[in-house]
């Protein structure tokens, strides 16, 4: 009997980890709107109060997710990033808003975005400090922390990793994430965790992490300018083998934030940025002044199409299929009722590039037939067969994005094998 005692224990004890995560949260990647790409660590609220972290910036952001046609298109959080606390804990230990900055504290600001119809996405540090110098949250605080979150009405918690080692990440990631559902509150867990770990195997367990976060960092931040954007694409697609599969409903890869209607990428660059976190089924977080965004801008992330696309409830992350020598890349995204997203990517710098392929090069199956639709252009391009050529015209650093819907399936329904794709050996191009 003792036996059968302890085998249940430890039957309980391996089925934790995933029920630690199954908070039912980010069922699709979460979308919404973000400080810190484009306002970063800006404090100074004299010399700069429109721009300042204040509680002011994110009432004024809140406005316009609500009042722009963001929140119906499902941007829905509204995120502070660092540099929101006062400079020291209070008197009872808790971590405190900047007095000056968030007059109405943090709380009301909950309140007052929920009313909206949003939610409110907070930022901490697991470890001595942020990496903007203000109070982290050691190990001691985590419990304490999570409990202050819950209270303020917060929605999601962004955990970064500065001034903290490994052994405090490896014990204090997966503490908040018990803390977090200990209270009793559904809140979205983004870890920083592995971009810390240098986010591959095996200093990165990509298992526990999706029974640990909801979403999690695993490389650099991003920053205003197309080269930064084409570091992440190259990182996240050289290591798809490995970070392909650890994504799905309720875990995902998070490439970060989007800065489309910034200052560092052109139109064509834009659209290709939305292209790809669309098909990696990134989150989508805007880091941007939607005071004034451009019109332009404002309709590459508006895209519904798009964003259908992005929040497919499979929640399979696409791959990298073809990268041709004349630097065109191809990319497979699996989607509900075996439709499909493709984008072709032009790495090149010189003119528009006509670039010929077939549904067939491309490991579609045989005999079927498919509707395209072009994403951006929004218009049925027409019917395709699986055999037959086609050519399309891509500009340089820009993509043509292509939604595919099957008219005519195979007599063998493919699109059974994909809905276990992420699993052993998934080669997404014999899909």
């Amino acid at each position: 009997e003792a036996m059968v005692v302890s085998g249940l224990a430890l039957a309980l004890a391996l089925a934790l980890p995933s029920v630690a995560l199954e908070n039912g949260l980010a069922r699709t990647p979460p979308m919404g709107w973000m400080s810190w790409e484009r306002f970063r660590c800006n404090v100074d609220c004299q010399a700069d109060p429109r721009n300042c972290i204040s509680e002011q910036l994110f009432f004024e952001m809140a406005d316009r997710l609500a009042e722009d046609g963001w929140r119906e298109l499902g941007y829905e959080y509204i995120n502070i990033d660092d540099c929101w606390s006062a400079k020291q804990r209070d008197a009872a230990g808790q971590l405190a808003p900047d007095p000056k900055r968030f007059p109405s504290g943090i709380k009301a600001l909950a309140d007052y975005v929920h009313a909206k119809g949003l939610k409110l996405g907070i930022y901490g540090d697991l470890g001595i400090f942020t990496c903007g110098g203000y109070p982290g949250t050691m190990l001691e605080n985590v419990k304490q922390d999570a409990q202050t979150f819950a209270a303020w009405g917060v929605d999601m918690l962004k955990l970064d990793g500065c001034y903290s080692s490994a052994e405090e990440q490896a014990k204090g990631y997966p503490e908040m994430s018990r803390a977090l559902n200990a209270t009793g509150r559904p809140i979205v867990f983004s870890c920083s965790w592995p971009a810390y770990q240098g986010g591959l195997p095996p200093k990165v367990n990509y298992t526990i992490l999706a029974e640990i976060c909801n979403l999690w960092r695993n490389y650099d931040d991003i920053q205003d300018s197309w080269d930064s954007v084409l570091s992440i694409v190259d990182w996240f697609f050289t290591n798809q083998d490995v970070l392909q599969p650890a994504a799905g409903p309720g875990h995902w890869n998070d490439p970060d934030m989007l800065i489309i209607g910034n200052f560092g990428l052109s139109y064509e660059q834009s659209r290709s940025q939305m292209a790809l976190w669309t098909v990696m089924a990134a989150p989508l977080l805007m880091s941007t002044d939607l005071r004034t965004i451009s019109s332009s801008a404002k309709e590459i992330l508006q895209n519904r199409l798009m964003i259908q696309i992005n929040q497919d409830p499979l929640g399979i992350q696409g791959r990298r299929i073809v990268k041709e020598k004349s630097h065109i890349e191809v990319f497979l995204r699996p989607l509900s009722q075996a439709a499909s997203a493709l984008v072709f990517f032009s790495r090149r710098t010189d003119m528009p590039f006509r670039y010929t392929t077939s549904l067939a090069k491309l490991n579609f199956p045989e005999d079927a037939v498919y509707e395209v639709q072009d994403v951006y252009v929004g218009k049925i391009v027409g019917t395709l067969k699986t055999a037959d050529n086609f050519s399309v015209v891509i500009n340089p650093s820009g993509v043509v994005m292509w939604y595919l819907r099957p008219v005519a399936l195979p007599v063998q329904p493919w699109h059974v094998v994909r809905q276990q794709a992420p699993g052993e050996g998934f080669h997404p191009a014999l899909l």
